[in-house]
Parts: C-alpha cells; structure tokens; sequence
C-alpha cells in the first residue's frame, strides 16, 4: 500500500508552512489526538510557557523529562529554582495557566525539517504529597538516564490539559481533554528517531527503490531526486522525495499496523520486497 505525496511548495521557510498535507482523511492514520499524546511522550523539544512569566536566559522554561498519568494530565519536572516552579509554588490550586509547545523536528536532515508543532493549554501545578511517588515512577520510567526527580534541585509540575491543539504533515486540528486522555501513543515512538536515521543510513538505496510502488509517479520521482525517511509511525512510512528545486512526499503503508520493532522490521523487509519486483 502507498500514498503519492504533494508537490512541496517552493518556500524555504522551515516553520511547517512549507510542509506538504493530505488532500483527504484516510482512515488508516493516527489520530490527531493520538498524534499530540505522541508528541507529549516523546523526547522532542518543549517549552513550557505562563502568561507573564518570563523564562530566564538559562532556558529554564524548557522540562527536562515528561510523561502523561491515567487520567491524561501532563507531569513535567523542571529546575526548583526556574521561573515555573516558583510560579507553581506561590499559586492557588488551578489558577496557573500554562502552554506547553512541542517542536517535531525530523532527526534526519531534509528540506522543511520542522514535522509540526503541538500545543497542550491548561492548568498548571506544583505535585505534592501522595502524587509524588506516582509522578516520579512515571517520569522514571518514561526518562531512565533523565536527572532524579527527587533530588532536591528538582520540582514536578502537572499540567492538568484544558484543551490541545496540532499542526503537523497530517493536517491542523483540535483535542479535546478527554480525546487525549483516552489516546495512546504510536508504539514506535521511543524508537523512531534511530529507525529513521538507519534507515536513511544503511538503507538509502532501498528507500529510494520503494519509488517503484509509485507507478506514475515513478518517473519524475527517480530523476534526480534524493529519498529520504521523514516520518514512521505504526500504519506506515513517509518519504521525502527532494530535488534541487522541488520535491514531494509519498506515503507507504504497511499491509497491517506494527505494534513493535520486530513487526516493522518485517513489514518493511514485505516494502522492499514488493518493490523489488515492480
């Protein structure tokens, strides 16, 4: 299975504008509340931002590990002494207001290497008593070589998510608090930056073979342009096709949704295989 990308716009702006989207939904795709919890429970940059706080120059704003509870509320765990925490630790119970932005760059380097950007809004809290041992199991589990979070240089907050918003090469879209609470991450997720990094190390040659599967598309695909791994999650792989001045995705997708590595493995090894043939 594949889907033929769309022609890249001649911009060089890497802020996403430039990126290309789907013309149609296709109902063998992540959600976009599944594509925001994604993107909270991966190690993509984020910044954690309050209305009239200031982060300071040491980039404070910035948690350095996250992880989502049962109930869909958002645990970060940032510097004692940060702008955050202290806000967190003078305010009322939800009457910190918070926006947590999430930048997905692609770990590979491509033209428009900005995948999306996410948005998690709502109310902002220092954890305490009880809670702590639950976060901190959470946060551990989530970051294993992240900093201790009960070391005493430490605070946890919890995000309790009012409402999210993506913007990313599926397309802009609203989550509602249940929707991401309810969501799952895309099980490839921990490991997709060194899949697609191998991919497009050991692998180029095949990835550009996959053009095959393009039928029409193959020609102008194959003249000259360069194939790189963009983008993997459980329903498939995305490749940009670049050239010197213009360039477009395609999307190949699996016969059926990985749950692992050893299952991609396998349904890549079935990609290669069809396009060998061709």
């Amino acid at each position: 299975m594949f889907r033929p990308g769309i022609p890249l716009p001649s911009t060089d702006d890497d802020a996403g504008t430039g990126q290309p989207r789907p013309v149609e939904e296709d109902p063998r795709q992540p959600t976009a509340a599944e594509r925001v919890r994604t993107l909270v429970e991966s190690s993509v940059s984020a910044v954690l931002r309050i209305p009239g706080v200031e982060p300071d120059e040491l980039g404070s704003g910035v948690p350095q590990s996250r992880a989502v509870t049962s109930d869909g509320d958002v645990v970060v765990l940032v510097p004692a002494d940060s702008p955050a925490a202290r806000a967190a630790a003078y305010a009322q119970d939800d009457d910190l207001t918070a926006v947590m932005e999430i930048t997905d760059v692609a770990p590979v380097s491509v033209p428009h290497r900005i995948r999306g950007r996410a948005w998690v809004t709502g109310w902002l809290t220092a954890v305490r008593g009880a809670d702590r041992g639950e976060c901190g199991k959470l946060l551990a589990e989530r970051h294993p070589a992240g900093p201790p979070v009960s070391g005493p240089g430490w605070m946890m907050l919890r995000l309790e998510v009012g409402e999210a918003y993506i913007d990313d090469l599926w397309g802009e879209s609203q989550v509602e608090p249940d929707d991401f609470a309810a969501a799952q991450a895309d099980p490839l997720v921990p490991h997709e930056a060194d899949l697609l990094q191998h991919l497009a190390a050991a692998h180029s040659e095949q990835v550009g073979g996959l053009c095959a599967l393009l039928g029409e598309r193959e020609g102008p695909c194959a003249a000259g342009r360069r194939a790189v791994p963009l983008a993997l999650d459980r329903f498939g792989l995305r490749v940009r096709y670049c050239g010197e001045s213009d360039g477009f995705d395609a999307r190949f997708e699996f016969p059926e949704p990985v749950a692992d590595v050893a299952q991609l493995r396998r349904a890549m090894h079935r990609l290669f295989e069809a396009a060998a043939v061709e």
